[in-house]
């Protein structure tokens, strides 16, 4: 069973061995309440989940109260960082404020003192990042032996075994994020686990599932847990449909997520910032906007309208819920304009005269009426995910007038096509069970266990024997951690030209000797240039030791009747989403029940 929670929904999808079954709950504000209504009736002994809890602790600021031990004249490398700014020409915007106060830093010294500080700081979690230790774990090994002396019960995060990369700040970052979330997501999952009595695994922001044990004690790890699934899924969809280049569209009630795949993978990344915060774990190359069914139209200092990223969430929600709520959102903007029925989703009821009053109220400040003022919202809102999908595409130097765009979530067959049209893409496919996807992503994934170290300056003539070393660690750690055995390991390598500061990220296989011919291939396509006298550093080798999903894409299918066709103008209502069909497109069911529309 995946359980999916999101800002607005939780997700349920169930599989018996024959069929499909899916649900769909308000969020709760506790998560665990909502996970359990969901489930409630559907019988499975193992739960797979994407939950939102790391996210919502680090926005939030609730966090564990951190310290910081590291090594003597660190202590402000926080704040140091790269010395770069978030906006460089925006002098009111400045990076968020650190996770560890000043004076809950320590710059180790003796144990003695080290255990004065502790007194004084009385940390809920403690990040230990000492300069050098990618390479020598030991020192911080000792000094973790030193906190538990102090408090046994005390959760502690090593840089050596969260992050072992060279490039302190990232690291000691990454390390001092974990220990903020770790106790947080601690007590969510274990609470969740005894609550519901059944084995849980949980997504990663790489796309691999983990125990609720691995997850817990690399927190950081989970904090693009939701949106992997709804990528992982994606991809198997697109592949199946012989699509070379897919970008994903998850557009929820909060939210939207884009990502871009090639060949059926995923892109993914090991140096994202979430929020301000860096993040070195693995993760799909998620880009996340501010823009859902829940944002809130508003009028900004010079009189324009704007869309977002306020939103209402699940409670009160658009005026239209009838909860409440009197701000205009994208979803009173999409009923006004009749791309809505009478309810969504979860048993919601929409009620349209409260969409059109909240609306007009906005409309009277412009001097628009409220049907102009939905136009506007939907016109607004659409130019921002445009913007999106090009961060993922046009920026990155993929053409996405040659790919697909996958649209899910319980908004995105609202707006799909007329962003991809803005866009000049090649189509629109709409999957199977849209509106529950990203936790029908969840069964598609593979248990993951992610192995990292730094190699440079190791030659590249001893590499494999150090590869191999790895792969068999990542077997071992990934019997311990998951109770399964795997021989898949895949293995990435950043590669750079010596003199570089920058890598490329390399899919290696041992023996191959294509290192220079892949490097060049993936360096020429982002930086559009080569430079074949140079040699080589390897900097750091990534693997995954993976295990079968659960499901597979040849066992999902969807409700339509394949073949199938409809044109629009047309409004396409489901049990989970809508799909707005505009004049001019037409949609064909295919053999999986998987949309496609074309123009």
């Amino acid at each position: 069973m995946g359980v999916d929670v999101g800002g607005t929904f939780t997700d349920v999808v169930a599989w018996d061995g024959q069929s499909l079954r899916v649900n769909k709950v308000p969020t709760s504000p506790e998560q665990s309440e909502g996970v359990a209504a969901g489930i409630a009736g559907l019988p499975a002994t193992l739960l797979l989940h994407g939950t939102t809890v790391a996210t919502n602790a680090l926005l939030e600021g609730k966090g564990a109260r951190t310290a910081l031990i590291t090594t003597r004249g660190f202590e402000d490398v926080l704040e140091i960082g790269r010395q770069d700014r978030p906006s460089l020409y925006d002098s009111n915007r400045d990076r968020p404020p650190s996770l560890v106060d000043r004076s809950r830093r320590h710059g180790l010294d003796s144990v003695v003192d080290l255990h004065r500080f502790l007194d004084e700081a009385r940390p809920e979690s403690v990040a230990i990042g000492l300069l050098d230790s990618h390479q020598d774990s030991s020192a911080e090994i000792a000094v973790a032996q030193a906190v538990e002396a102090w408090n046994p019960s005390t959760p502690v995060s090593r840089s050596s075994f969260v992050n072992p990369e060279f490039r302190e700040y990232e690291r000691i970052a990454t390390t001092v994020l974990n220990a903020y979330l770790r106790p947080v997501v601690s007590s969510y999952l274990h609470s969740l686990e005894d609550r519901l009595g059944r084995r849980t695994l949980v997504m990663r922001s790489s796309g691999g599932l983990t125990s609720t044990t691995g997850a817990a004690e690399l927190a950081a790890s989970i904090l693009l847990s939701g949106p992997a699934g709804g990528v992982v899924a994606a991809a198997a969809c697109g592949a199946r449909h012989g699509w070379t280049r897919v970008i994903s569209f998850d557009m929820g009630g909060t939210s939207t997520d884009v990502c871009r795949i090639e060949n059926g993978q995923p892109q993914l990344g090991g140096g994202r910032s979430i929020r301000g915060y860096v993040c070195r774990f693995p993760s799909v190359a998620v880009h996340t906007i501010g823009a859902g069914g829940g944002s809130i139209g508003w009028i900004d200092d010079g009189g324009a309208l704007r869309v977002g990223p306020q939103s209402a969430g699940a409670w009160p929600g658009p005026a239209a819920y009838g909860r409440g709520g009197t701000e205009p959102t994208v979803t009173d903007a999409n009923l006004v304009l009749g791309r809505l029925g009478s309810s969504l989703a979860g048993d919601t009821e929409l009620e349209a005269d409260l969409a059109h009053r909240a609306l007009a109220a906005l409309g009277v400040k412009l001097g628009i009426r409220p049907e102009a003022v939905a136009r506007g919202m939907i016109n607004i809102v659409n130019a921002h995910m445009e913007g999106a999908i090009r961060r993922v595409s046009v920026e990155e130097g993929a053409d996405p007038r040659q790919a697909a765009l996958l649209a899910f979530g319980g908004a995105g067959g609202l707006h799909a096509t007329a962003v991809a049209r803005a866009l000049g893409m090649a189509a629109v496919l709409v999957p199977p069970h849209p509106g529950v996807f990203s936790a029908l992503g969840l069964l598609l994934s593979p248990m993951r266990h992610d192995v990292t170290h730094s190699v440079i300056g190791v030659e590249t003539e001893v590499l494999d024997d150090t590869i191999a070393r790895l792969e068999d660690r990542a077997r071992e750690e990934m019997a311990a951690v998951l109770g399964v055995e795997t021989n898949e390991v895949s293995v990435s390598i950043d590669v750079r030209y010596r003199g570089q500061s920058h890598e490329t990220p390399v899919e290696y296989v041992r023996g191959s000797g294509r290192l220079r011919v892949d490097f060049e291939t993936a360096h020429r396509a982002r930086n559009g240039f080569v430079t074949s006298d140079v040699e080589l550093e390897v900097v750091t080798v990534r693997l995954a030791a993976t295990a079968p999903a659960v499901l597979s894409w040849s066992q999902v299918r969807g409700t339509l009747d394949p073949g199938s066709e409809l044109e629009g103008p047309r409004l396409i209502e489901g049990p989970n989403a809508t799909i707005y069909l505009d004049e001019g497109e037409r949609l064909i069911v295919l053999a999986d029940g998987t949309m496609e529309i074309t123009w």
